[in-house]
């Protein structure tokens, strides 16, 4: 029997009787792509979500037919076990240098529908050490030396080869997470932020959040009772878009995407509560909510979750 939705404040089930760290398959970038096709018919960023679509299922072609990179040794991953590091941390491991070709195999295709198709078109005869040099700044933050026009393919390519990569591998030699990171809301795969957290429904996991990892798709398990960027327990507060005019607000249903603030390190990540809709993907719903982050930032709140769709000041960023 399921166990019931919990609320914050509540304990959580003891460490070892639910999955804390669930790991990519594939199918999920069509998935993903599914959510979008469903999302953009009517919504007010209609073209932008039907690209990212399309960007979706490019990438499970691209999956689907992907050799796969070698994984790290079996003792290194037994090194990083131990001492709490992710094994697929960047630039520790990197993908083999066919992902360059992932990367142009997506702006042929996707040029004609792209934001700014010529930024995408150059991109098909970029050299190599210029998209290694652009994948290495998105990864690390560097924005000074970033393409924002060709960051969100950069992006794109660079997912599904950590994706791939995370789904090979066991979940037992990943360390639990939350242990030795500076920063609790690190991917214990990859060492990357999420995109988004997501509350899950049916069996051990029931009522438990997980962030989603921005680059290798990677979930991992954070109490519910603090933020989920900096630990802090007190005064987190979620935000979301209602229907105000609504005549009867109790039949209005609730917002199933939320963002969850905290007042300490003034920092917000989205929250799809897939208890209020089981049909939700993190990263397509995030982009669907742009909405909401237009009234967080109001609020004076900074956006953590990373989504190489919304990258600021790039063509990724709709109007």
């Amino acid at each position: 029997m399921p166990s019931p939705i919990l609320q914050p404040g509540q304990l959580e089930p003891a460490a070892g009787v639910f999955p804390t760290l669930r790991l990519p398959a594939l199918g999920l970038f069509a998935g993903r792509a599914h959510r979008l096709r469903t999302l953009a018919p009517g919504h007010a960023l209609e073209p932008f979500l039907r690209f990212a679509a399309d960007l979706a299922e490019c990438q499970e072609r691209l999956w689907e037919g992907l050799a796969p990179d070698p994984l790290p040794a079996d003792a290194l991953l037994a090194h990083c076990r131990e001492a709490a590091m992710p094994p697929l941390a960047a630039p520790s491991w990197w993908p083999g240098p066919a992902w360059r070709e992932l990367v142009r195999r997506l702006a042929a295709e996707l040029a004609p529908q792209a934001p700014d198709p010529a930024a995408f078109s150059r991109l098909t005869g970029a050299e190599n050490d210029w998209l290694e040099a652009q994948a290495r700044a998105l990864l690390t933050g560097d924005g000074s030396a970033l393409d924002l026009a060709a960051a969100p393919l950069i992006g794109a390519a660079l997912q599904v080869c950590w994706t791939a990569a995370a789904a090979r591998l066991d979940p037992d030699v990943i360390a639990p997470p939350g242990l030795g990171h500076t920063q609790p809301g690190v991917c214990p795969v990859c060492g990357s932020p999420p995109v988004a957290a997501v509350q899950r429904i049916g069996g051990a996991v029931d009522g438990l959040r997980y962030l989603h990892c921005g680059l290798c798709a990677s979930e991992w398990h954070v109490v519910r009772a603090k933020c989920s960027l900096c630990d802090n327990s007190r005064g987190v507060a979620y935000l979301s878009l209602t229907a105000r005019d609504a005549e009867d607000a109790a039949n209005v249903p609730q917002p199933a995407v939320q963002a969850e603030t905290c007042p300490e390190c003034r920092g917000y990540l989205k929250l799809c509560r897939l208890d209020r809709n089981p049909h939700l993907d993190p990263w397509a719903d995030d982009l669907a909510t742009l909405a909401l982050d237009l009234l967080v930032d109001q609020e004076g709140f900074e956006r953590a979750g990373l989504n190489f769709l919304l990258l600021q000041g790039g063509a990724a960023t709709p109007g």
